[in-house]
């Protein structure tokens, strides 16, 4: 007799935004997954990530049960197999190499399962290296570090007020089928048609015609890696027509004659060429920006993952401050979160800021940030023989 079919609910673990699922289960087997429309967070979206869940799981390439390799192949083990095997190679490793010649490395759903999230700090503290790696090094560290520096916390992430927005620039972001990555926006369609039928608009830069792109106001193709020109040509923009107006920030920003001494060389005339982007058209989005009450500049994973990152996540903060819509009602905010949101927290000033450059990669050099060496680090140290080699 077939057992009847249930439901369950679970959260995606792929990325930060935990979309919600509703799980149809038959025979212990998940036979459908669809969005929960009563998470608040995602209110019944999925992305195609989540819909693949179900191949996932019941991929037969799947790995079920350790693997240990044995006579040059990897086959199948018992975890106390595992573990036995762990206890016997792992010690004399490190009295050999010392903790360095172990390395970790960190897949993305580890950030989004409680429990992972809370054991592996303890097993890095017992490993003692120095070598940790993870997904973020080839994501979102280069956001991590500028507004670490910025706003003195790794965490501290503005991001869009859309409900009450009126002009939204979105820059290498697709939240139409992100849902709003390092952001998480419930019905983000829903919200963004309602943007427009207020009367606002939405500019996206993109080097591809996005989802987002599709059902914006207007999309401006831009040179892929090339934002960095676009953002400068913007912040000059501002300085350079006399349309900084900081407001009550001009008591916390720091650096003001510096950041202009520092793009004055990168009027929008200058970088076009390089960006793809015409000078009018960043003229007038720097004006737009300036003029509109309620107006933000936004940027993702497309802003992250190039030679600039960090440069390019630091600058849309920068403009964000320049035309006076950081944490303002219908800018970019800073989320109040229940927990670990620095900025939302404790009295001004209380931080204890961040470092990086603590320690730098054996082989190349590469500065570590927020406790990890660049992923793209992992291979060179690996194979590269010495003294540090990572062994395990």
């Amino acid at each position: 007799m077939t057992s009847p079919a249930t439901t369950a609910h679970r959260i995606c673990p792929f990325c930060e935004a935990c979309c919600g699922l509703e799980l149809e289960i038959e025979a212990q087997q998940v036979v459908r997954i669809r969005g929960d429309a009563n998470d608040v967070f995602s209110a019944g979206f999925l992305c195609p990530k989540a819909i693949g869940l179900k191949d996932l799981h019941d991929d037969p390439d799947r790995l079920r049960t350790p693997l240990i390799k044995r006579d040059g192949q990897f086959v199948e083990a018992s975890w106390e197999e595992a573990y036995a095997e762990i206890e016997r190679r792992l010690p004399p490793i490190i009295a050999a190499g010392g903790p360095n010649a172990v390395g970790t490395v960190l897949g993305n759903p580890v950030s989004h399962k409680m429990g992972l999230s809370l054991y592996f700090p303890r097993l890095a503290r017992a490993l003692g290296t120095r070598n940790m790696f993870s997904a973020s090094s080839v994501d979102q560290v280069p956001k991590m570090l500028s507004v670490g520096l910025m706003f003195g916390s790794w965490l501290a992430v503005p991001v869009p007020d859309i409900e009450r927005c009126d002009f939204l620039l979105v820059i290498g972001a697709n939240p139409m089928v992100s849902n709003g990555s390092l952001w998480t926006v419930p019905d983000f369609r829903g919200k963004a048609k309602a943007l427009r039928a207020r009367g606002g608009k939405i500019v996206v830069i993109d080097p591809r015609r996005t989802e987002t792109a599709a059902i914006a106001d207007e999309h401006h193709f831009i040179r892929p890696g090339a934002d960095v020109f676009f953002l400068l040509g913007i912040a000059h923009t501002m300085f350079d027509e006399q349309l900084v107006r900081l407001g009550r920030l001009g008591q916390h920003a720091a650096g003001l004659a510096e950041l202009e001494a520092a793009v004055r060389a990168y009027a929008p005339e200058a970088v076009a060429a390089r960006c793809g982007i015409d000078a009018a058209t960043m003229r007038a989005l720097a004006r737009t920006l300036c003029s509109t009450q309620r107006a933000c500049v936004y940027g993702r994973i497309g802003t992250c993952t190039q030679q600039f990152g960090t440069l390019c996540s630091w600058l849309i903060d920068v403009i964000n401050v320049l035309s006076g819509h950081l944490d303002e009602e219908g800018g970019s905010m800073f989320p109040k979160a229940a927990a670990f949101a620095a900025n939302t927290r404790g009295a001004p000033g209380s931080g204890r800021g961040v470092i990086s450059g603590r320690y730098r990669s054996r082989v190349s050099g590469a500065p570590e940030v927020v406790g990890e060496i660049p992923l793209t680090c992992l291979a060179e140290e690996i194979d590269t023989p010495g003294p540090g080699q990572i062994r395990a």
